[in-house]
């Protein structure tokens, strides 16, 4: 006896990740602890946005003077180049680099007021930032990172009050400003993706090569094009694409994007 052939349709698994709704974005801005933070997967989806005419600037809350065992004002020169050639990769046209302390970041009332004053400045639709935890997808985060994210968090808030920091306002005609996203970028439980192509993988990874002196600074670091592809193509697979840089996605005038 023949058996009937089996005509039901395989079930096709739906992308566990949405699509960034990032469609209406103008301006993002970005915000990290040092140079190279972003360059580390975030730069592709950055990459993607300047291609389409959407303006992103970098916010660095320190120049990354401790990151190498040399002299910090020889080695923030350095990472400042190192970081005006991996802008020029993805299209930043706009970096800022303050001067809070590499390795002794701390959390604020000056840090948080010079975030929020850049918010007003750039009044970007969406704040792109890192994970916060302490225990991370990679391992243990670092001291500057923790504080970078949280710190931002509270800024976000801070530039869309009136009454926090209204010497901006008064002093610097700095009204507030309400941004619609924040993006969290290395975060565990991510939501949303940002669908990526092959010459923005590139260009990533690009980014990060400048870095070249920093990169030769740390023992066992492999090379950006060893990771990087590989780490954008684990997000496309959650998003159903071929390269996907992955947040966590708050809409700041709504619910927790994903939220039940």
């Amino acid at each position: 006896m023949t058996e009937s052939p089996n005509t039901d349709k395989p079930s096709i698994e739906k992308p566990s990740i949405e699509k960034l709704p990032d469609d209406d974005f103008r301006r993002v801005l970005c915000v990290a602890a040092h140079p190279d933070d972003m360059e580390y997967g975030s730069s592709a989806a950055v990459a993607e946005w300047t291609d389409r005419g959407v303006e992103v600037a970098y916010l660095l809350l320190t120049k990354g003077e401790a990151g190498m065992q040399i002299p910090p004002d020889e080695c923030a020169r350095i990472r400042r180049g190192e970081q005006e050639r991996a802008c020029e990769q993805v299209g930043v046209a706009e970096l800022t680099m303050l001067d809070h302390p590499d390795g002794m970041l701390v959390y604020g009332l000056d840090l948080r007021r010079d975030i929020a004053r850049a918010i007003r400045e750039f009044k970007p639709d969406a704040v792109l930032t890192g994970n916060w935890d302490l225990v991370t997808p990679w391992g243990l985060n670092m001291a500057d990172h923790r504080v970078a994210g949280e710190v931002t968090v509270d800024a976000i808030r801070d530039a869309d009050n009136t009454w926090v920091f209204p010497e901006l306002a008064a002093d610097e005609g700095l009204p507030k400003w309400g941004t619609r996203w924040l993006l969290v970028s290395g975060h565990p439980q991510p939501t949303h993706g940002i669908s990526v192509s092959n010459a923005s993988v590139d260009r990533a990874v690009k980014s990060l090569e400048c870095h070249e002196e920093y990169l030769a600074a740390i023992p066992g670091h492999p090379k950006p094009a060893e990771f990087i592809p590989q780490m954008l193509a684990g997000g496309g697979q959650a998003m159903g694409t071929d390269h996907a840089m992955l947040v966590k996605a708050f809409d700041l005038r709504g619910r927790p994007a994903g939220a039940e």
